[in-house]
């Protein structure tokens, strides 16, 4: 019967089983799989193994980065203009863009035969495969409000994800910390040393593109997932206009403000922590392990902290679950070098990190579903609340990771250095704990003035539910009108 099938029957298409709910939830994945591997990796990968200039690292990072930022709302915008298809409005998107993205991903971890273009290279690879990503992960951000009316569905459907998503940073962190770590290139001893390993550093080439192979496949069977398991609802979407509706909606600005300095805080740390392990900590051979630790604790925190967030409010759970990350942010670089002692602290700001995978994408639906409440006559934008929402912390993180690179390049980072200056050091310290804790506190105070608390988030719930039932009376009785003549 094909109203029992993993799509969902049409009579309860607002309840969604739990085969909806992990098909949804999938697709989530390859955004955290690939995002961890360029986070944690692309950085070392550029100075150590492609050996780029730190100032060239710094300059791909940076404008890859502030580029995927523009294309966001760009997509957002075309998506929302998009043609209603037999397979909905968002699908086609994530389907069309998958291969492609597949394709430029594994070439951003190939060092290609020549020395004059490489920083093009790298640098097209990485815009090119920035723009399809965002082709893939816009609508299916927005895909949220599509699968089902009922917040209470949307907020389960959103814990799988975040599950899932979690897991996938995970994933991507062991793929490509432990394929790339059984050969890593060996440090230079020392300036004298000029001669490298050549059979070591074509072997972790090789590994680099043998994880980029594995993640290609794991992103492109998860997108088919998506596809095929998921069903779309048909609902009026809006157009460019609406833009100015969006952003001046003040509980939205006020929550992205918020998300944008804790998001930075976590990706400045994302993107120097295997730096700081491998050359402050020295722990060369043991930064991809440590890596794995904090994924597989966020992983683990994250039904606890869904648990919090029901019981004590998704405001509250931001405010501890962030708080609880500082003290060991501040820990990690104060602490003498210890690998137990690293392991241990990894661990614990891994369940505090696994709030900044499952309150962003929490929250955002409610700011919708404010926004609706308030604007009853202006449906359709919800690809535009989530394209925004990505792109400022897109351009934000491009400009945090430019910036802490070129940081390294004054600092004077040796590219494969075994030991590197004191100011090095200085400066990896910084980037991963005294940054990021000003960037938390900063957010947090922003958070203070957020107005939708859980009394406002249920009473939208309530009114957002009368208007449904009115809307479905109202057909009801056209219908029946029209039958009756």
């Amino acid at each position: 019967d094909p109203s029992y099938d993993c799509k969902g029957s049409k009579q309860e298409r607002n309840r969604l089983s739990v085969c909806n709910k992990i098909c949804y939830a999938i697709g989530g994945a390859p955004y955290q799989i690939t995002g961890c591997a360029l986070g944690f990796f692309l950085q070392i990968y550029l100075l150590d193994v492609a050996q780029l200039d730190p100032f060239y690292a710094s300059i791909i990072l940076f404008v890859g980065r502030a580029w995927d930022a523009i294309t966001d709302p760009t997509v957002g915008f075309l998506v929302s203009r998009s043609p209603w298809t037999r397979f909905g409005r968002m699908l086609p998107w994530i389907l069309i863009s998958t291969p492609l993205a597949v394709l430029a991903y594994f070439l951003i971890w190939y060092v290609p035969p020549f020395e004059d273009g490489k920083v093009l290279w790298y640098l097209f690879f990485y815009c090119i495969f920035q723009t399809l990503q965002t082709c893939f992960h816009v609508p299916y951000s927005a895909l949220t409000m599509f699968i089902s009316s009922e917040q209470k569905e949307r907020d389960s459907a959103t814990a799988y994800r975040m599950t899932v998503e979690v897991l996938g940073t995970v994933l991507g962190t062991a793929v490509q910390g432990q394929i790339v770590g059984m050969a890593n290139a060996p440090c230079l001893p020392g300036p004298g040393d000029l001669v490298a390993d050549l059979k070591s550093v074509k072997q972790t080439k090789v590994a680099y593109m043998i994880a980029s192979g594995v993640i290609c496949l794991i992103y492109f069977l998860c997108a088919i997932v998506v596809f095929f398991g998921v069903r779309e609802q048909k609902e009026p979407m809006g157009f460019f206009q609406g833009i100015k509706l969006v952003m001046g909606h003040g509980p939205y600005a006020k929550l992205v403000m918020v998300f944008l300095f804790t998001s930075l805080a976590f990706m400045l740390l994302e993107g120097n922590f295997a730096l700081f392990c491998s050359s402050t900590l020295g722990f060369r051979n043991d930064f991809q392990n440590i890596l794995l630790v904090i994924m597989l604790s966020a992983t683990l925190a994250i039904p606890f902290w869904q648990w919090f967030l029901t019981r004590f409010g998704k405001k509250t759970a931001v405010y501890v679950g962030t708080l609880s990350v500082v003290p060991f942010m501040i820990l990690v670089v104060c602490l003498k070098s210890n690998l137990i002692v690293t392991y241990i602290v990894s661990f614990a700001a891994g369940v505090g990190l696994a709030t900044a995978f499952l309150l962003p994408w929490s929250m955002l639906p409610d700011v919708v579903d404010d926004f609706q409440v308030q604007n009853p006559d202006s449906t359709g934008h919800e690809a535009l609340f989530y394209s925004f929402y990505v792109f400022f912390t897109k351009f934000a993180s491009g400009v945090s990771l430019g910036i802490s690179t070129l940081s390294l390049d004054f600092a004077g980072y040796i590219s494969r250095g075994c030991t590197q200056p004191e100011a090095v050091d200085l400066t990896l310290k910084l980037l991963v704990s005294a940054a990021p804790v000003a960037l938390i506190i900063i957010g947090l105070t922003i958070l203070y003035s957020y107005p939708i608390n859980e009394e406002r988030r249920q009473g939208n719930r309530k009114l957002l539910q009368e208007l449904r039932d009115n809307e479905a009376d109202s057909e009801t009785d056209s219908t029946e009108l029209a039958n009756i003549v």
